[in-house]
């Protein structure tokens, strides 16, 4: 659901052959010994598969292997949740686990998996700011204005995101939730024709991914408002949160971590974490992160495990008391 648009170059273009997990990483104790899988929810060239390949790259140099990335999108995410949770927990199939798939899908649609009790967390890999953001032309655009503008203008003033459930429309959500607002909520398939509408008028303002609005807040296309984190991303340091806008503790960001199927071995876990740990730490690995607003990347599996956990119970909750529910 998250359709972040940025490329990494011919990386997206990777061929994934078929592989059999008899055949793949044999883990006695933390040894890594055959090509591992990354499956990713999205489309290719999305926010998700875009990290994966980075990581991936760096895993396979570290491991001697091949790291290969395999796309299986459909249902925010759930579709590849659902069947790395049923894999063989012996490192050769692991998740880029997302908000969809592992704390928005769960309370949205029937899924087939429980998010904190049939993965194994190995690593956080980055979290992303939303940003609220309108076209050049739009003469309120202070977080404080847009309030106003709709208490004086029930059901009449139109935000945009990337569609039902997704993280950008949760993020919504909770800014209404919060704010007491009525708003008229328009989904699009990805932040492409979000992005396409706003600038053409027909819509007031929308809830996009950081990545995919940075490059025409930088053409000076789309006007930055404010952005979904407690804290400023550091590619944004001019950008007010909403949290600093008078609306405390309003954190709607995206993210993005490695997870295998449950039962994986703890010291292949521990060796998998200390391995992502010291690719996010790389020059350039860290620079490309910084460039899609993606920060507090790595930690411990336990950190990340508890992490899900708290974002799975979060939004459970916004998706019931704004009664949010599933495209049909």
């Amino acid at each position: 659901m998250q359709r972040r648009q940025f490329i990494l170059g011919a990386a997206a273009g990777l061929a994934i052959p078929s592989l059999a997990a008899s055949s793949l990483v044999r883990a006695a104790g933390s040894e890594i010994s055959g090509p591992v899988r990354i499956v990713v929810g999205f489309a290719p060239g999305g926010g998700t598969d875009v990290l994966a390949r980075v990581i991936g790259q760096k895993l396979g140099m570290m491991w001697n292997t091949s790291v290969v990335v395999e796309n299986k999108p459909g249902a925010t995410g759930a579709i590849a949740a659902a069947f790395v949770a049923k894999q063989p927990a012996d490192g050769t199939t692991l998740l880029m686990a997302h908000v969809n798939s592992h704390a928005i899908a769960p309370a949205l649609l029937d899924v087939k998996y429980d998010p904190t009790t049939d993965f194994t967390p190995i690593s956080m890999v980055g979290v992303t700011p939303n940003m609220l953001t309108c076209r050049p032309e739009q003469k309120v655009r202070t977080v404080a204005e847009i309030v106003e503008l709709c208490r004086k203008k029930p059901g009449q003033v139109s935000f945009g995101s990337s569609g039902i459930g997704s993280a950008q429309h949760l993020a919504l959500e909770l800014f209404r939730l919060q704010a007491k607002l009525d708003v008229v909520h328009v989904p699009y398939k990805g932040s492409g024709p979000l992005i396409a509408d706003l600038l053409g008028g027909q819509i007031d303002y929308a809830f996009d991914t950081m990545t995919a609005a940075t490059p025409f807040i930088a053409q000076g296309k789309v006007i930055a408002i404010a952005q979904t984190r407690l804290k400023r991303a550091a590619s944004h340091p001019n950008v007010p949160t909403l949290a600093e806008s008078g609306f405390p503790g309003l954190d709607a960001a995206s993210w993005y971590g490695l997870v295998g199927p449950k039962g994986m071995s703890p010291a292949l876990v521990q060796r998998m974490n200390q391995d992502v740990n010291k690719a996010l730490a790389m020059p350039d690995v860290a620079e490309k992160l910084k460039s899609f607003g993606a920060e507090d990347s790595g930690g411990t599996s336990q950190q990340f495990g508890a992490f899900i956990a708290s974002e799975a119970s979060k939004w459970g909750k916004v998706v019931k008391q704004a009664g949010v529910k599933a495209e049909v």
